[in-house]
């Protein structure tokens, strides 16, 4: 159960991950009308912080997860 858990919640990170990326090139920063109605405005940096502060929390998580779970299995050799 736990596995399926963990499995999930990349899926999920990958997913944060991947709007964390592709959101400044969607949004014209350049026009406040176009961002300004998002989560997060009417601010830029509100915005890319309700955008991209997930995933950039997520990438966090999920490296920290990777590596504790390869020094796990490198003290077992």
């Amino acid at each position: 159960m736990w596995k399926a858990i963990k499995i999930f919640g990349f899926i999920v990170g990958a997913y944060a991950v991947a709007r964390a990326l592709v959101e400044p090139f969607v949004i014209d920063m350049s026009d406040p009308a176009t961002y300004q109605g998002d989560w997060g405005g009417p601010s830029l940096g509100g915005v890319l912080l309700a955008h991209c502060g997930p995933g950039v929390v997520a990438a966090v998580v999920m490296i920290w997860a990777l590596l504790r779970r390869r020094s796990r299995f490198r003290g077992q050799n």
